[in-house]
């Protein structure tokens, strides 16, 4: 049985896509070992979990413990009176006798503890730490997922005297994407990209962007959810949880609470919508703005939200929704590109979608009649996709019945041999 090390630079607790591929790869032949990071501020995520005889998870300490060590110092001296009446004169002498030194080391600490360069310490060592682990496993075959865990990847696989096949598995377009605008992502991952054996995009528009780049078509591997989430038909009651009236219509957000997303769009939107409430279901850096800006209208009764919720349970709300929107925005070739997982995951609860018009998106919508797509920038336009479906419920709910036979097609049960091909290489 060959081995896999798999590493992803997040807490590995909402990661369908990961947790996907390794199930597979645990279910049909190798043995994974998923490296991550650990997240001490949730006491329910454990550092190391075994999901399946095959399939273990190792999440690395995020801070390093000289720097918990520092912390936990400054906070007993200057957080406190005492110690300060007795430690600031101790400095101050011994400033006096050795400058040379206690000056340096105390710019050093301070720079550690209280700017940029904290960050940098926390991250490399945190990225040493996973290279220690996926060094030492000496796995058959490395897969990195997306270009923050290349460097762990290839030194694992490749700093070795028998190098080990190396697999990049890329979700976003790594030199378009919001956050990564810098050119050097361009040729950070191109150095990458010279010295892998495989690498892995999600659908035919990245391939063919990774085409005209780099001068390969790499694997498409699509990331569609699990058809068996479509049989249990289990749901949590939106309606008793948010106090709504039972024929109430929930119009339905699910995913990170991001820019780019069109999120601001829904809200300026809402208003134009002739009825239903406007749920939004999980967490982000813009949530606090948008629920700012939802009070400043004063449509806290009409637009709720709900906290991320853990990946297996989300389909129990989802199947709630009337309708559900996936409305991101053109801000760079990443979300231009997107497939999107929730708009399939809308798929398998049978929830109509109101999308965005663009390629990969717009051909699953209207290929298979599951909903209406629009320009997602307007918010004109969102209400009118969304009024549609409200004035014209026969259609609303044939766009429902063709999600049914769409998600025979869209499922990883179909889409999963796809990686057992890349991974039958080696």
């Amino acid at each position: 049985m060959k081995r896999v090390g798999m590493f992803v630079w997040n807490h590995f607790t909402n990661d369908a896509r990961v947790l996907r591929e390794c199930t597979t790869l645990s279910e049909n032949g190798y043995d994974v070992e998923l490296i991550c990071i650990d997240d001490p501020k949730d006491p329910n995520v454990k550092q190391y979990e075994e999901y399946n005889e095959h399939f273990r998870v190792f999440r690395m300490r995020r801070y390093p413990a000289t720097l918990l060590f520092l912390q936990k110092v400054y906070r007993n001296v200057f957080g406190k009176k005492w110690p300060l009446l007795i430690l600031v004169p101790l400095w101050l002498l011994l400033t006096y006798l050795l400058p040379w030194v206690v000056i340096p080391v105390t710019a050093i600490l301070g720079l550690l503890l209280k700017t940029k360069a904290r960050i940098v310490w926390i991250r490399a060592a945190l990225i040493l730490r996973m290279i220690i682990k996926g060094y030492r496993g000496n796995y058959d075959i490395y897969h990195s997922n997306d270009l923050n865990t290349m460097p762990q990847g290839y030194i694992s696989a490749k700093w070795r005297w028998k190098k080990k096949p190396l697999i990049y598995d890329s979700h976003e377009v790594q030199t378009s994407r919001t956050g990564y605008e810098n050119p050097w992502y361009k040729k950070f991952e191109l150095f990458f990209i010279n010295r892998m054996d495989s690498m892995m995009v999600e659908n035919d528009t990245r391939a063919k962007y990774n085409e005209d780049l780099y001068g390969f078509y790499p694997h498409v591997l699509h990331n569609y959810p699990f058809e068996e989430i479509s049989v249990n038909k289990e749901k949590v009651n939106l309606h008793d949880m948010l106090s709504l009236p039972k024929d109430e219509k929930i119009l339905l957000y699910q995913g990170g609470v991001q820019t780019g997303r069109g999120l601001e769009n829904l809200v300026e939107a809402f208003p134009q919508f002739k009825e239903g409430t406007l749920v939004f279901i999980g967490d982000g850096k813009i949530k606090d703005k948008l629920v700012k800006k939802v009070k400043e209208k004063n449509l806290e009764e009409k637009i709720r939200f709900i906290p991320k919720v853990p990946l297996n349970d989300l389909p129990k709300y989802t199947r709630n929704a009337y309708l559900g929107f996936q409305v991101l925005n053109n801000v760079c070739f990443n979300h231009y590109s997107a497939s999107s997982n929730k708009l399939f995951e809308y798929m398998m609860s049978e929830v109509p979608v109101v999308a965005c018009d663009f390629p990969e998106i717009k051909s699953v919508v209207e290929e298979n009649q599951i909903g209406v797509t629009i320009d997602p920038h307007d918010p004109d336009e969102i209400a009118k996709g969304v009024n549609y479906m409200l004035d014209n419920p026969e259609k609303r709910d044939l766009f429902s019945q063709n999600c049914i036979p769409a998600r025979k097609k869209y499922n990883w049960e179909n889409e999963q041999k796809h990686l057992l091909e890349v991974y039958n290489k080696y």
